[in-house]
């Protein structure tokens, strides 16, 4: 048990002197997040009714689930045959075009993030969902104002994870976790489910019906979203922003380094800290302990007013905001392992490219558009939650004797791992086609069709769906865990942030490869004409890539250390036992 004695009576509930050595962590949940979860969460009685008892839950999700879906159709119907379009109507070689589709995408995935930092800092997540449906309904009814669209589209998906997991934050009682972890696989399924229809109808529109349609589709289910989702607004849980997330999170970088030259005491019984109102004692963690220094109290009198606040915020913080931003810094390495694996999943040009050279047709009368092989990766993608859920847990609980979780971590690493072997997939199926394209002389002839069946990128296309899948579900749901609730929709944006930062990773390597493959004349490896080029070799330099990033995972998730979510799971077990 921890013992806390008052310094001073004025300062008594902001200062806190440990007498005991061993205390815990501070949880930052505690102070602040408790404050605001009790004001959302709990009842509030009014003339004997409750007005918040009926407030978020499972009734929620289908307005929301509802929202993200009609948003993602109508946002990823224009990106598959981009690459087509580039090539054949402005001519680009397939290096540029595929830069510019990278950079492109690098753009849309980092604005989530800002979408983010504006809900939980000054909007909420409800009205930054709001806002961002109004927004791109406007973009897309203005056709072709690609940024508009992109800041609509990163306000839906900054927020709408945790928006839907702020409903079901109570609901599953006890067994929270893994209520949680059903919401946030279900969620990725239903996302990559519209982006299915998005590669398939709204691409068959377009080459069809025109692009007046192509676009006045994405236009009505955008419609539909805005609908969907302000039709529920009575029935959510709305936190409230903290208004200065940010700004603390600069707070604690200035005070830390304003403090670099005192001594950290390494007798925790002698550490004055400045701490929110609260009943819980609170010290901050072992963990990045240079940034402790932005919350300890040197001389109470000069550093505190006579309310209990810091006199100057930019020298001295509180327990909570130092555990904030240590627990955004402390991801970071875990976050970057992710980026080789989103380059590997980001090769759709490519992949569209060999469709357009191998048989689509299906049938007498069908041939599948060569943009609509991306796909295969969002059915795989798809396929991956249920068979993990409904196959892999139940059999392996099954054998144990057991109930089987496995971790966030553990399944960042499937993922990693389902990626690597993807790319050798790809790399090996390319040498196929390249060739028997070879073979049938058409070394020459980018357009010509091979005989080899578009089946043939189903084995590559579902280990790469399948290892996004489960390394991005894997990573929303592991920093949501990780995160104090005021910070959920940046959680949920991290992994879109890793996905925008291996785009840029992908036009430099792609870039650097180009530029050395050519060197002495030679023909590029990835040459516009796709017989010429090597993309086996390219896929090779993936999938080289990836086992040193495996290792780095490793290395990155032992040195995190035990996380929150394995103290629940601990926790859970001995009630059980």
């Amino acid at each position: 048990m921890v013992v806390g004695r008052e310094s001073r009576s004025k300062y008594s509930t902001h200062i806190i002197a440990v007498e005991e050595v061993e205390v815990p962590t501070c949880m930052t949940e505690n102070s602040a997040d408790d404050e605001q979860e009790s004001m959302t969460t709990k009842p509030l009685l009014n003339d004997d009714h409750d007005c918040f008892s009926a407030k978020g839950g499972f009734r929620t999700m289908p307005f929301i689930l509802a929202n993200e879906a009609f948003a993602q159709v109508a946002s990823y119907g224009l990106q598959p045959s981009m690459i087509l379009y580039l090539t054949r109507e402005y001519h680009l070689n397939m290096a540029t075009g595929s830069n510019t589709i990278f950079l492109w995408s690098a753009a849309t995935n980092l604005m989530p993030l800002l979408g983010a930092i504006v809900a939980d800092s000054f909007l909420g997540r409800f009205r930054m969902i709001l806002f961002g449906c109004v927004i791109s309904l406007l973009g897309m009814a203005l056709l072709w104002l690609t940024r508009l669209t992109s800041i609509g589209f990163g306000g839906i998906t900054s927020s709408s994870i945790a928006f839907g997991a702020d409903q079901l934050q109570k609901a599953g009682g006890h067994n929270n976790g893994r209520v949680l972890e059903s919401y946030f696989s279900w969620y990725y399924a239903l996302s990559t489910i519209s982006v299915l229809i998005a590669y398939t109808c709204i691409v068959y529109a377009q080459e069809s019906l025109g692009w007046q349609v192509g676009f006045g589709i994405p236009v009505m289910l955008m419609l539909l979203s805005t609908l969907s989702f302000s039709l529920a607004s009575h029935l959510y849980v709305k936190l409230k922003a903290k208004s200065s997330l940010i700004v603390e999170m600069l707070q604690v970088a200035v005070a830390s380094y304003r403090k670099r030259h005192i001594e950290l005491s390494t007798e925790r019984s002698k550490l004055l800290c400045h701490h929110h109102r609260g009943p819980s004692i609170c010290l901050p963690s072992e963990k990045l302990r240079f940034l402790n220094k932005a919350c300890i109290i040197i001389d109470p009198e000069k550093d505190l007013t006579t309310d209990g606040k810091a006199a100057d915020p930019w020298s001295l913080c509180t327990v909570n905001q130092v555990e904030d931003l240590k627990s955004i810094l402390r991801v970071i390495p875990l976050w970057s392992t992710g980026m080789i694996m989103s380059v590997s999943s980001s090769q759709g040009s490519f992949s569209v490219l060999q469709a357009k050279s191998m048989n689509r047709k299906f049938g007498p009368n069908f041939e599948m558009p060569a943009g609509s092989c991306s796909m295969f990766a969002v059915v795989g993608a798809v396929l991956w939650i249920p068979f993990y859920l409904q196959i892999i847990l139940p059999v392996a609980s099954r054998i144990l004797g057991r109930p089987v979780h496995l971790s966030t971590r553990k399944r960042m690493g499937i993922g990693i791992s389902l990626s690597f072997v993807g790319m050798i997939v790809a790399a090996t199926v390319e040498v196929k086609r390249r060739s028997l394209a070879i073979r049938e002389g058409y070394s020459d002839d980018s357009d010509a069709v091979v005989d080899m069946s578009l089946l043939w990128l189903l084995p590559q296309s579902f280990l790469t769906g399948a290892g996004a899948t489960a390394n991005i579900v894997a990573q929303n749901e592991f920093y949501y865990s990780e995160f104090p609730r005021s910070m959920s929709s940046i959680s949920s944006t991290l992994s879109l942030l890793g996905m925008s930062a291996a785009n840029l990773v992908a036009s430099f390597l792609m870039n650097a490869i180009d530029e050395l493959s050519k060197l002495g004349g030679k023909e590029s490896w990835i040459s516009t004409n796709i017989n010429k080029g090597h993309y086996d070799y390219y896929y090779w330099v993936l999938a080289g890539l990836s086992v040193p990033n495996m290792i780095y995972f490793l290395i990155c998730s032992k040195a995190y250390g035990p996380g929150k979510e394995d103290k629940k799971e601990t926790t859970f077990h001995e009630q059980d036992d």
